[in-house]
């Protein structure tokens, strides 16, 4: 059997089951539970023969997040245990972060670019960060008042949570979370920003030293960067495990019926991000002129693996490369990249608009438009610098409630389906952060377009 073939009949057999689930949901015919596993099945059976055939590391990722699904499904307990699988490939991809960072960042500073470009590209970069994530947050705002998912909303009965203990933060927290206190430190929190902060001093005295002191840690540097691309290479090798592992474990915690009272706010949030891409992010790459399907399949694998971990983190790697193969030059991606996972988190900025509102909501209390809105930009500032923490967007939100007098109760029911929430508005922000880099390469009048037309995917 060819390829097309195998594709066709792939399509046939997903078609066959929408139909029959829609029929038998609808109570127009019964169908029996194994005659639609089995059906499932055999469609498992035949996307996972298209992989054999395609022979794409993409296509295994997406084919090993719909073998995940069944997983969690039909054996919900089992799932469970392969929590572990998960666990391993989000450890490797942590151990990359930290020399790649620093590897790339000094290179680019030191190696390729003035000092001048540094400061130019930091300035755009947060001029951009800010204009995305300002209009992010509106959507956000907009969408949960249209929707007024928290109307109504009851706690589910005998629901228990427990909450993240995480200690408050404030300000003067947020704005020392930025500088390193200990280089070694970060990189055993996988503190990002510090880690970014250090690589940039530290490239900068570089550029500042004589050539003959220059040139060794710049060989060095070139070096540990090609040496940790090829390990990035080796490790998304499991990645189609890692990713199915963590689809398995959510389906099988928390099943398909999880949604209940809370699935409008879960369709509002990912209809307002889809609208965000297609009003916001799909008119930029158009005005800076980028082809855009080669675009999409340049961060499918990494959003694919986002998604799945629900980690912007297990994504960078693999962003940086792709991001270079598309034709942003390396100094440029390694910059914007890990700048953006603070200062450009356009998917997390959209989803506490919109839950702070929801929670408002759930809880019968009118907010104008104006405390919206203060409310909003609060949550975008408070944001900042707390990407390291765990759970971070329920930590944000559960300072706010208290901020503004509005109960907890409701945000215990959001934890529920978090993990459900948290997989787009990752997603998001990698598409934002990537779609960031090639603006700023544009801006700087150093995207190369022959590379980003030619691009194709490992």
């Amino acid at each position: 059997m060819n390829l097309r073939r195998c594709g066709l009949l792939a399509l046939f057999l997903f078609t066959v089951i929408t139909i029959l689930y829609f029929l038998h949901l609808n109570n127009i015919i019964t169908v029996s539970e194994t005659v639609l596993s089995g059906f499932r099945w055999i469609f498992i059976v035949s996307i996972l023969l298209y992989a054999v055939l395609k022979r794409s590391l993409t296509t295994w990722i997406l084919v090993s997040m719909v073998v995940g699904v069944e997983i969690g499904l039909d054996f919900p307990a089992f799932s469970q245990n392969l929590r572990v699988l998960s666990q391993i490939f989000l450890r490797l991809v942590k151990t990359i972060i930290a020399p790649i960072l620093f590897a790339t960042l000094v290179v680019g500073i030191a190696g390729h670019s003035s000092l001048k470009q540094v400061g130019r590209m930091g300035w755009k970069s947060i001029l951009y960060f800010e204009v995305v994530t300002t209009i992010a947050l509106g959507i956000g705002l907009i969408a949960i008042n249209v929707s007024g998912a928290g109307k109504g909303i009851l706690l589910p009965a005998g629901f228990k949570e427990a909450m993240p203990v995480v200690a408050p933060q404030g300000w003067q927290d947020v704005v020392l979370h930025i500088f390193p206190e200990n280089f070694i430190k970060a990189i055993y929190h996988g503190d990002v920003l510090p880690i970014v902060v250090f690589s940039i001093i530290f490239g900068i005295a570089l550029a500042m030293i004589k050539e003959e002191k220059r040139r060794p840690m710049l060989v060095f540097a070139e070096s540990l960067a090609e040496t940790m691309f090829k390990f990035t290479n080796i490790i998304m090798y499991f990645a189609p495990f890692g990713v199915g592992a963590a689809i398995a474990v959510t389906v099988g915690h928390l099943g398909l019926d999880v949604l209940g009272n809370l699935l409008k706010l879960l369709i509002t949030l990912y209809v307002s991000l889809i609208i965000f891409l297609l009003i916001v992010l799909l008119p930029i790459a158009l005005l800076i002129k980028i082809p855009v399907r080669k675009f999409i399949s340049a961060i499918s694998e990494p959003v694919s693996i986002a998604f799945a971990t629900t980690s912007s983190e297990s994504a960078l790697p693999k962003a940086i490369e792709n991001m270079e193969k598309f034709g942003v030059p390396q100094k440029i991606v390694s910059f914007v990249l890990p700048t953006g996972y603070t200062f450009n988190l356009d998917g997390t900025t959209l989803y506490l608009s919109l839950a702070a509102v929801f929670v408002a909501q759930a809880a019968g209390i009118h907010l104008s438009a104006g405390q919206q809105i203060f409310m909003g930009l609060t949550l975008m500032l408070t944001s900042k610098g707390v990407a390291g923490v765990p759970r971070a967007s329920l930590v944000i939100l559960l300072g706010t409630a208290a901020s503004f007098g509005l109960p907890i109760w409701p945000i215990m029911a959001i934890l529920g389906i978090d993990e459900l929430m948290d997989m787009a508005r990752t997603s998001v922000n990698v598409i934002g952060n990537t779609m960031a880099s090639c603006v700023i390469a544009r801006w700087e009048g150093e995207f190369d377009d022959e590379k980003a037309r030619n691009f194709q995917p490992d």
